[in-house]
C-alpha cells in the first residue's frame, strides 16, 4: 500500500473517531449509536464515554462494543460533558472529529458529506450541516429546522445565535485541537459554543454544509432554568473574543435567539420578555434588524399571556 497522505490527514487509523458522551441516557442510547453505525461511510470509530451513569447505559454501551468492533465504551466518574469529550479525544485516532450527544441522531449521509467537503478545501477546518428540531415528545412534528449561512462562519455570527446550534452537528480536523485547545472543563453551559468563537477568533475556519444531516432532540423538561445559565455561560466568554461593541450588539442578538425560544415553552412567557426587553435595552437596532425576527419577537414577548401557546409555535418555526 502506497503512502499517500489524505488531505484529510495521514492514514493508517479511521477516517473518523466519533466521541459521544453518554450520562443516564438508558433510553435514547440505542438510536445515536445506530445512526451512527448505519452510515453509508463507514470508515470510523465510535467511543462512547460513559460519565459515570447510573442506570443501565453502561450496560448498553458494552452491548454495542461487543457486537460491532468499531465500537470502544470507556468510563469515568461523572465530571461532565467537556470531560467526557476530552476524554474521548485523548484516545480518538481518526484524521477528523465528530461528535454526537447521546439523545441526538444522524441522518445516513452525515458522514459521507462531511468528508467530501473536507477533502474538497484542506484549509477547512470544521464543518457543520443544517439540523432538524425534534421535540422530545414524539408524536409532535419537528418544531423548526435550523439554516445553514453560506461561506465561512464570521465572529459576530458564532457569537450571536450560533447557526452550529449543537456539538452533535461538529467535524473538525483533529490537528483543530493541538492548535486551538479543547473544551473548557469549568463551563456546564455554552461550552461549546466559546469553543467554536475561541477557533474563530484565533483564524480557524468553520463552513456549513447545506444538507438536514442532524435531529436534535429538544427537551421542554426544565428549559426554562436552562436559558438562564446558557446566558450566563455567553456572558463568561464572549467578552474574551470581541471589542465591546461587538460584543453588546452580539449580546442583544443572543437575547432575542433565547426569548424566541423561551416563547415555544409551555407555562410562563415571562422568561421571553425578560430576554427581550434586555436585548432592546443592549441594542434596540440590533434586536430589530430582522423584520421577521426582531419585531415577532418583541411583539409576541408582551402579547405572549394571551396567546396560545400553538400560535406562538407556529410563528416561531
Amino acid at each position: 500500500m502506497s503512502d499517500h497522505r489524505s488531505p484529510i490527514g495521514p492514514k493508517p487509523g479511521p477516517t473518523f473517531s466519533i466521541i459521544m458522551p453518554c450520562y443516564n441516557c438508558e433510553a435514547t442510547l440505542a438510536r445515536a449509536v445506530r445512526s451512527v453505525l448505519e452510515q453509508s461511510w463507514n470508515d470510523f470509530e465510535l467511543i462512547l464515554v460513559d460519565d459515570g451513569s447510573r442506570d443501565g447505559t453502561f450496560t448498553l454501551a458494552g452491548v454495542f462494543a461487543r457486537t460491532d468492533p468499531r465500537v470502544r465504551v470507556l468510563s469515568q466518574v461523572n465530571q461532565g460533558a467537556s470531560a467526557a469529550r476530552n476524554r474521548g479525544l485523548a484516545e480518538a485516532k481518526g484524521a477528523l472529529i465528530a461528535f454526537l450527544d447521546a439523545d441526538d441522531w444522524w441522518e445516513p449521509g452525515k458522514l459521507a458529506a462531511h468528508r467530501a467537503s473536507h477533502e474538497a478545501d484542506p484549509a477547512l477546518d470544521v464543518t457543520f450541516a443544517g439540523i432538524v428540531f425534534v421535540p422530545d415528545v414524539l408524536r409532535r412534528k419537528a418544531l423548526t429546522q435550523s439554516k445553514v449561512p453560506a461561506g465561512r462562519l464570521c465572529l459576530a455570527q458564532i457569537l450571536s445565535e450560533n447557526p452550529v446550534c449543537t456539538m452533535s452537528n461538529v467535524v473538525a480536523r483533529r490537528a483543530v485541537f493541538a492548535r486551538h485547545g479543547a473544551f473548557r472543563e469549568d463551563m456546564t453551559h455554552a461550552e461549546d459554543q466559546e469553543w467554536l468563537t475561541r477557533l474563530v477568533a484565533q483564524g480557524a475556519q468553520v463552513r456549513g454544509i447545506r444538507a438536514r444531516l442532524v435531529c436534535y432532540r429538544t427537551s421542554e423538561a426544565g428549559l426554562s432554568a436552562q436559558l438562564d445559565a446558557m446566558y450566563a455561560g455567553w456572558r463568561s466568554f464572549a467578552g474574551r473574543y470581541a471589542p465591546a461593541a461587538q460584543v453588546r450588539r452580539s449580546e442583544a442578538l443572543y437575547c432575542r435567539y433565547l426569548a424566541r425560544r423561551a416563547l415555544r415553552l409551555p407555562g410562563s412567557a415571562l422568561p421571553a420578555l425578560r430576554f427581550t426587553l434586555r436585548g432592546l435595552a443592549l441594542d434596540l437596532r440590533a434586536f430589530l434588524s430582522d423584520p421577521r425576527r426582531g419585531p415577532a419577537t418583541a411583539l409576541c414577548s408582551l402579547i405572549a399571556p394571551i396567546l396560545p401557546l400553538a400560535l406562538r409555535r407556529r410563528i416561531f418555526a
